[in-house]
């Protein structure tokens, strides 16, 4: 199946999803679980330089996509607008004919500031945990030979996103807690703490859809 078809079908099953639990009596207090699809192209340049908005799509043109779920356990955290979620989540790396396509497995912890007083319209989220994928991306091979590093399946993941809820913004109820955004999905070795990797790691820039039931 082609990445483009089997993107269609994951955001066809999220929007279903969403129209299937919308109701006017369940505020964003109760949407304690979520699921997300996204899909973005691999970045070359560094965490740093992306974060600061200077990032340059890979030459390579490979890409990432896949379907993610999560539980808020933790909500208005020490008083704050801030909640916790714990999320794993399958994706496919597509290289680009490279080498073969493969699968990736995340799971890991993330956090949320919820801009007030728009009732968690903005959400800026930071995620921190493990990625294990069943084949080195093609860029993160790249990097390592660059810099004379080693690769391995199993790096630390970070996810950081922004994104907005279309429902609310637009007056929609049954799209309330549907949310579209921007995440970038990053591995790494962190400088050489996990299985001896300091730099042969990944960017790639994620666009999703997201619901919260």
């Amino acid at each position: 199946m082609k990445r483009g078809t089997t993107l269609k079908l994951l955001l066809l099953l999220l929007l279903s999803l969403t129209l299937a639990t919308a109701d006017d009596n369940v505020t964003a207090e109760d949407n304690d679980y979520s699921v997300r699809v996204g899909y973005g192209f691999s970045d070359e340049s560094d965490l740093g330089e992306i974060i600061s908005l200077m990032g340059n799509q890979h030459p390579a043109d490979t890409s990432a996509g896949g379907v993610e779920f999560g539980y808020r356990f933790s909500r208005d955290t020490w008083g704050l607008p801030l909640d916790f979620y714990l999320k794993g989540g399958v994706n496919r790396f597509f290289e680009n004919g490279y080498q073969n396509d493969f699968m990736e497995m995340t799971l890991y912890i993330k956090a949320y500031w919820n801009f007030r007083p728009w009732e968690r319209t903005i959400r800026l989220g930071f995620g921190e945990g493990a990625s294990y994928a069943w084949g080195i991306p093609y860029v993160e091979k790249l990097e390592a030979q660059a810099e004379g590093d080693h690769n391995s399946r199993f790096l630390n993941y970070l996810d950081i996103s922004f994104d907005f809820d279309l429902g609310r913004m637009v007056g929609y109820r049954p799209l309330y807690d549907t949310y579209a955004g921007y995440a970038l999905k990053h591995r790494s070795g962190i400088y050489g703490a996990i299985n001896g990797v300091r730099r042969g790691g990944s960017n790639y820039n994620l666009w999703y859809v997201e619901h919260n039931f």
